[in-house]
């Protein structure tokens, strides 16, 4: 198990807010990353400029961390197929829920917004249902 570094933690939150913010303030546009992506891929909107560079920022600024500030390593030891499964439910319950933890979590929850509330509730709750599983089930703990 990682050792937690509450620093990481609230730098992180610090910048995860602070995109939100500036995103809303400077374009007026909610930082929910499953609508970018929709945006982008599944229903284009002739606005894929700004949702591309959006995303490429998180994948570059994911990288520049691993690369240059990461105290742990990347995950190791899960089975493709069970992260292949992972990816596609959680595809699916955010196209239930209308949208994900930085779409509701983040800027839901700031707008005082009560199905956001209620949709992060659900996300932390099957969070909890999902690390017992697997850890304690599945017995699968890297």
């Amino acid at each position: 198990m990682t050792a937690f570094t509450p620093l990481h933690a609230l730098l992180g939150g610090l910048l995860i807010g602070a995109a939100a913010i500036l995103l809303l303030w400077l374009d007026g546009r909610i930082a929910g990353v499953t609508g970018m992506v929709t945006g982008l891929l599944v229903k284009p909107t002739g606005e894929q400029a700004w949702r591309l560079l959006f995303l490429l920022g998180l994948v570059a600024g994911t990288t520049a961390y691993q690369h240059w500030g990461a105290a742990t390593p990347l995950r190791q030891g899960f089975p493709v197929p069970l992260l292949i499964l992972a990816g596609l439910l959680t595809g699916y319950g955010t196209a239930q829920a209308n949208g994900c933890t930085s779409g509701h979590g983040v800027c839901g929850l700031a707008r005082f917004s009560l199905r956001s509330l209620v949709a992060t509730g659900t996300f932390l709750g099957v969070a909890i249902l999902t690390t017992f599983l697997v850890r304690h089930v599945a017995g699968l703990a890297p």
